[in-house]
């Protein structure tokens, strides 16, 4: 039986110590050797799995290893090079884009700030705050992707559904120490335990703080529909 905690600073709190007892070595998975590269590959990330972005990087940054290099290639062979990539036509102007506005507005530098990132191509708040916590050591947000999204919402942290508005419920309960590590764990419980379609609460260590777990809840509540 699945039952939440107190407060959601309660259970915002012992999910992350449970979750770092589960996961000691939780961190990012995307393969990256500096600023530009890790910029890059969160871009590809978007609805495709870091495993294959992973492996289409490994080529594609021996090929492209400045912003001008991105920026003097074409849309096409951009397109061309991350074939596999999810949505690989539209990432590859993604790209291009990225490339032309480092070199013409930010002297050939990945900025450091959540206005500047999110004013280039492709890069979304989620995208910026990886790149701020990863490239540049400043957290000042939570990253929620659909494994945040759709476990904050299981474990009653919060019931909003937007990626944007459910940060906002989540900088104000997780501890800010905690806000670029609560994403790792998260995206490793989701992979390991919580899965969109198939949640293995008998072997989950929150089972009994989820309000969500299957022998004390019929409904799923990070989509509402019964399991």
């Amino acid at each position: 039986m699945g039952t939440s905690l107190a407060s959601p600073e309660a259970q915002a709190e012992e999910v992350v110590d449970r979750l770092h007892e589960a996961y000691p070595d939780s961190t990012i998975s995307l393969n990256y050797a500096n600023r530009l590269e890790l910029l890059i590959a969160v871009v590809l990330s978007a609805q495709c799995t870091d495993e294959r972005v992973n492996d289409v990087t490994q080529e594609l940054f021996e090929k492209y290893q400045t912003p001008e290099d991105y920026a003097e290639a074409s849309e096409e062979q951009l397109a061309e090079d991350i074939y596999g990539i999810t949505f690989h036509n539209n990432k590859g102007g993604y790209l291009k884009g990225i490339g032309e506005q480092i070199v013409d507005e930010h002297d050939g530098e990945v900025p450091d700030t959540m206005s500047a990132l999110t004013d280039l191509p492709g890069v979304g708040r989620k995208t910026a705050n990886v790149v701020l916590q990863h490239g540049h050591d400043i957290v000042e947000g939570i990253v929620v992707d659909t494994h945040v999204q759709r476990i904050s919402r299981r474990l009653g942290l919060t019931e909003e559904e937007r990626p944007e508005a459910i940060e906002q419920d989540l900088l104000d309960i997780v501890p800010e120490s905690e806000w670029q590590q609560f994403t790792h764990l998260l995206i490793d419980h989701g992979r390991a335990v919580c899965g969109a379609r198939s949640a293995e609460c008998g072997e989950c260590v929150l089972a009994d703080i989820c309000p969500s777990e299957k022998g004390d809840s019929d409904v799923d509540l990070a989509s509402g529909e019964p399991w």
